[in-house]
């Protein structure tokens, strides 16, 4: 059994397929200067492992990973009991200083980070008590990233579903992974021009500002970058994508822009027409790589919309009611709650607002803050019913997700 106190560390390596994560496990695995480590694989014929890693005291278990269908649609890839259960006895059995995973190329890994964060209550399995998760490690494949992340396309029609029903954008799967980690990997940069690897580097830093870069040729990473870092904290990593960095932030400070690449805050305390709106969508900017943040509409005034781009793909959805609209008991427990909503708070629309972060390349601010403050309401609408205007989006509060011609 593990010594009571001691916690084995943990390294989970993400990245969509192709990537290399594969690769980059190997060499690991051949330089790791005698570290006993346990391996968990998802596709144990894609490791080559040879006989003197498991003379050294390795071991080697391929465990599967599944998706599961949520009760509110979402489709989620999460950790099942099986894997669970391989890494408590992997533990338990005392003969590893550490473990390293290697998870599937189309998982996200927010839930894999949770599982090894919080108890299971159904398998009464606590992996927190026993391990700790050390490094969160996303693999981009710089040859393809680009490719990838216009192509338009989701899992199921590149047949790299799990299901008929996993229809995840191969954009949102990219930045769900490279907006959670603690260390991102550039990877096949050999097979880029140093410009255009710049400029790469340089959207991926806006998007994941807090994690550490490497680039690397073949795979070729130092272990000590990916092991025993003590880099991953969970609220940190949760908190760690580029727009919520920049929602953050006080004032915006103008920045040198390199290679065309910035990003800014929209905020504006004056609803949105939906009508004009929808059209903006519609004739989504280009140069808009990543967006995220907050939409106020004036036809649905007691709801707060998100707003998720991410090249082609753009997704909006209701999120909740604002604080404002929320009966007065409830809405004065809620601010009791978080003072911060009283510094921000407007006296007549309350906590209603558009507060947008826009992350792209060769962005021109001043017309896109122009064709936006377009979209809002009048001085003359302000005074009119807001409920008589045109609103074509749906009117369900489900996700409503758009496609943009890849141009």
């Amino acid at each position: 059994m593990q010594p009571p106190n001691k916690r084995i560390p943990v390294t989970v390596l993400s990245g969509y397929l192709g990537s290399g994560k594969t690769t980059i496990l190997n060499h690991v695995l051949h330089n790791r200067d005698g570290l006993r480590v346990a391996v968990i694989v998802n596709d144990l014929s894609e490791v080559n492992i040879d006989a003197e890693f498991i003379k050294d005291g390795g071991g080697v278990s391929r465990v599967d990973e599944k998706v599961v269908e949520m009760s509110n649609g979402c489709i989620c890839c999460t950790l099942r009991e099986d894997l669970l259960q391989e890494v408590e006895r992997l533990v338990n059995e005392g003969r590893y200083d550490y473990i390293l995973i290697e998870s599937t190329g189309i998982g996200e890994p927010v839930p894999v980070a949770q599982t090894f964060t919080y108890a299971d209550e159904a398998n009464g399995i606590d992996l927190s008590a026993i391990c700790r998760l050390d490094t969160m490690v996303t693999v981009v494949d710089a040859y393809r990233f680009w490719h990838d992340f216009s192509s338009g396309e989701n899992l199921l029609e590149r047949n790299q579903a799990v299901g008929a029903d996993d229809t995840r954008e191969v954009v949102d799967l990219l930045i769900d992974q490279i907006e959670f980690c603690d260390v991102l990997i550039l990877n096949k940069c050999d097979m880029v021009a140093d410009e255009e690897l710049d400029q790469l580097e340089g959207v991926l830093r806006k998007l994941q500002p807090t994690a550490r870069f490497i680039r690397s040729e073949h795979g070729r990473v130092d272990p000590k970058e990916m092991l025993n870092t003590g880099l991953f904290d969970f609220e940190r990593a949760s908190q760690s994508a580029g727009w919520i960095q920049e929602l953050q932030k006080q004032e915006h400070t103008p920045e040198t822009e390199e290679y065309g690449i910035a990003s800014f805050v929209y905020r504006r305390r004056i609803p949105f027409h939906p009508e004009r709106l929808n059209a903006w969508l519609e004739a989504w900017p280009e140069e808009i790589v990543r967006a995220k943040g907050f939409l106020w509409l004036a036809t649905r005034n007691d709801l707060a919309f998100t707003l998720s781009q991410a090249g082609p793909s753009i997704q909006v959805g209701a999120a909740g009611y604002w604080v404002a609209a929320l009966p007065e008991e409830e809405k004065r427990l809620t601010l009791a709650e978080d003072p911060e909503w009283a510094q921000t708070w407007d006296s007549q629309y309350g906590d209603r607002i558009n507060e947008l972060v826009l992350i792209g390349i060769g962005m021109d601010r001043g017309e896109l803050i122009r064709s936006l403050d377009a979209c809002l309401l009048t001085h003359e609408e302000m005074r009119q019913d807001w409920r008589l205007l045109a609103d074509p989006l749906p009117t369900s509060d489900a996700v409503v997700e758009m496609m943009v011609e890849s141009r």
